[in-house]
């Protein structure tokens, strides 16, 4: 009798554990998804030296039309993870500066970033580079001015060490670029500067936000797929076209040998980003392009035209017309270099080597960042 008991007992235990066990199982996807950290990201106005400073101002007192000044009020915001726009850093017009002046002097902030060793070796693994290469890195680099509110990673100097952090740079920050058009130093501050980083939780925004600022009209820049002789940008008080050599300081200026078919305010005049969701919701019952995920259908009609990627990254600008005056054959599928690639959501997509003679390509249709 005592053995039949204590099986008994036995089986009411491990039928408590495994009920316990199923319960814990049951919640842990939950708890997970739940468990994901807010990202702060700081909201840093043009003339403000920012958090944890590495060095005093190097940007230049240049008359040109003032950033909007921060509202007033502000606070935190929180916000889940945002899509915003992906432009190359080879995009013309992405950058302003002033006609054969340089809004940042690069050779101070390598003077000073020298003047403290230790501050100069940490600077270089925030900016992922060699210290022995920070000089030869900085003479690469050329002064421009966002011309449009952009996402970045920074570094502050904190503990004696790059302290990283994700931030938004007002339009008019003067910054250094380097020759993939990608932000690389904040002149306010002297803080290195690398592509921005996908937030896994909610967006929480610190600091005040400056007049004009939308979450949704931030951009972000991505390095461009080769390296770049020249930038094309905007004279911020002319409003007219610059033609920059990269790593010079605006003293070899000139106007471009092909001007951009469009005006200046162009590259900031795209529709908004669609929301998937939305999209979905908007489109017929029977309309072959609606799907949740964006997904091209299985194969295009007879007589249409398949729908049009939506980014200039997944097709070559020399790509025949796939819709000839006469109607051909038609495979069952869609040809695998049409398709649009696997999107990992922490790794920009790479730019398609675009011809340098026709810069404005990628103004069509710019990819996107969740993040």
């Amino acid at each position: 009798m005592r053995s039949v008991r204590r099986r008994w007992s036995a089986a009411v235990v491990l039928s408590v554990a495994l009920s316990c066990g199923l319960l814990i199982a049951g919640c842990g996807g939950d708890t997970i998804a739940a468990s994901e950290p807010d990202e702060e990201v700081f909201l840093q106005a043009a003339a403000a030296r920012g958090p944890d400073p590495y060095t005093e101002s190097t940007a230049r007192a240049i008359t040109s039309p003032a950033p909007q000044p921060p509202a007033a009020g502000g606070g935190d915001t929180r916000l889940k993870g945002q899509t915003l726009r992906t432009l190359s850093g080879s995009t013309p017009g992405l950058y302003g500066g002033i006609q054969s002046i340089g809004n940042c002097d690069a050779a101070r902030q390598t003077t000073l970033l020298h003047a403290d060793t230790a501050k100069a070796r940490s600077w270089a693994r925030g900016a992922g580079i060699s210290p022995t290469a920070l000089p030869g890195f900085m003479s690469e680099l050329t002064p421009v001015v966002l011309r449009a509110d952009t996402r970045v990673t920074s570094h502050g100097y904190r503990g004696g060490a790059a302290a990283r952090y994700q931030a938004v740079l007002q339009a008019g920050t003067a910054v250094l670029v380097d020759r993939q058009g990608t932000p690389r130093v904040r002149c306010a501050c002297g803080n290195p500067l690398r592509p921005p980083i996908a937030a896994k939780g909610a967006v929480v925004h610190k600091g005040r936000a400056w007049a004009g600022y939308e979450p949704d009209r931030v951009v972000v820049v991505k390095p461009a797929a080769q390296t770049i002789a020249s930038l094309v940008i905007v004279d911020v008080v002319s409003s007219t076209w610059i033609d920059r050599k990269t790593g010079s300081d605006g003293e070899s200026d000139k106007s471009p040998e092909v001007l951009p078919p469009v005006t200046p305010d162009d590259i900031y005049t795209y529709p908004p980003v669609p929301d998937p969701s939305e999209s979905a919701s908007e489109a017929e019952p029977d309309d072959p392009t609606a799907s949740d995920e964006g997904t091209l259908p299985d194969g295009p009609t007879p007589t249409d035209c398949p729908p049009v990627p939506d980014t200039l990254d997944q097709v070559t600008p020399a790509q025949p017309s796939l819709c000839p005056d006469q109607q051909p054959s038609e495979p069952d599928e869609l040809p695998s270099e049409l398709l649009p690639p696997p999107v990992d959501p922490d790794v920009p997509p790479e730019d398609v080597p675009s011809d340098p003679e026709s810069p404005v390509e990628q103004l069509v249709a710019p990819d996107t960042f969740t993040g």
